[in-house]
């Protein structure tokens, strides 16, 4: 995905002179060709993540179109206040991107997993939140986070995540993706979890349950119509999430059925435990520790599918 990200912008800042890249001390090999050619606009901020925003958040009130990069936990919950008050409140379009986020830096430790981000970001007004599930998603997440002209936050995984589009999809942040119909269940995948989620529906197919494959790209704002429609049509709707429970995607679309008089009962969550992953292993590893493994989830919808 960062690299993808890398070839975008650099394609983008050809035609849009006003795009500038921020980084915090990361991404210098990434970024050469984008620096070879434009020079004059791209910034290594250094260890200063909040000090990025602020300056991010300078350009954007001069009229440009900054973009602040690093490593997920860093560009969010280390300059939150900045991101809150610099970026949101005066409501100026900068796009945050989160590299490595959820577990794609397992082995690095707590200090480098987020799996908060999506929780705090989504309580800030003004913000959109997208997060790609491959690298199609992330250069049409880019291109219309661009067009919209609002804050962004972009959460992006690391490398080597499974391509889950044939093409770049035609991709509306606000509005959810449905790549598969299933008459029996919806299962929605956020970001990097669309691979999985995609396994479990093949799980499911072979026990005759079809669901509905659904890239669920964009915490905020919620496709309002989209869950609307499952919520009347089908009998389970399942959110996998490289995130944790609390205050994540399942979280925002049960706040959502509860507003709008829906069964939240219908709901299942898969994401992280409200606790530091200690473990020590690679992002594979992390996941089956945590229950982020297609098959595990695939016997508990059946579960729930013989209680109903």
């Amino acid at each position: 995905m960062r690299n993808e990200f890398a070839k975008t912008l650099t394609e983008l800042a050809k035609h849009n002179k006003d795009i500038v890249l921020l980084a915090g001390d990361i991404g210098n090999k990434l970024f050469d060709n984008f620096k070879a050619k434009y020079p004059d606009r791209f910034y290594n901020c250094g260890v200063a993540e909040a000090n990025m925003t602020g300056v991010a958040s300078g350009l954007a009130s001069s009229g440009l179109r900054p973009i602040t990069y690093t490593i997920t936990p860093f560009n969010t919950a280390r300059c939150f206040e900045q991101i809150r008050l610099d970026v949101c409140y005066p409501n100026l379009p900068v796009i945050i991107v989160g590299t490595g986020s959820g577990l794609s830096y397992a082995s690095l430790g707590a200090t480098h997993h987020s799996m908060e981000d999506i929780a705090i970001l989504r309580t800030l007004p003004n913000l959109q939140i997208v997060c790609p599930a491959d690298t199609r998603e992330v250069r049409a997440c880019i291109i219309e986070a661009l067009k919209s002209n609002k804050p962004t936050y972009i959460r992006l995984g690391k490398k080597g995540e499974p391509k889950i589009h044939k093409k770049i999809p035609k991709l509306k942040i606000g509005k959810g993706l449905i790549l598969k119909k299933g008459k029996d269940l919806a299962i929605l995948g956020v970001g990097n979890t669309l691979s999985i989620a995609k396994e479990c529906t093949e799980y499911l197919a072979k026990k005759n349950i079809f669901a509905d494959l659904i890239s669920f790209h964009t915490p905020k704002p919620l496709d309002s119509k989209l869950l609307g429609s499952l919520f009347k049509s089908k009998k389970l709707i399942i959110i996998i999430e490289e995130h944790g429970l609390i205050g994540g995607v399942g979280s925002a679309v049960l706040e959502w059925a509860n507003l709008n008089k829906k069964d939240a009962s219908k709901v299942i969550r898969f994401g992280g435990p409200d606790k530091f992953l200690t473990g020590c292993g690679n992002q594979k590893e992390a996941r089956k520790l945590i229950g982020l493994d297609s098959k595990k989830i695939g016997l508990k919808i059946l579960e729930s599918i013989k209680k109903q």
